[in-house]
């Protein structure tokens, strides 16, 4: 998990300051360079759904392998999904 050489450096604020309301779909995608609020790397990739907030945090549902499961993540670590 590394950014290639044209991502590197901070964050942009587009990508910390959008908001995400209940029953949005979002995609993980996991910023490296970030370590905190990060989701399980076997979560890379899959397409959830926003069913809360948890302070800065967005809480997911995510189905896998026939379960949901529920996650934890930052914001730097979504996408909406387009």
């Amino acid at each position: 998990m590394t950014k290639s050489l044209r991502e590197r450096g901070k964050l942009g604020l587009s990508r910390l300051l959008v908001e995400y309301k209940e029953g949005e779909k979002v995609v993980v995608d996991i910023d490296p360079s970030v370590h905190s609020g990060v989701p399980h790397r076997r979560y890379q990739g899959q397409v959830g759904v926003v069913t809360g907030k948890r302070g800065k945090a967005y809480l997911l549902e995510i189905s896998y392998e026939s379960k949901v499961k529920k996650l934890v993540a930052l914001p730097q670590h979504l996408r909406r999904l387009a």
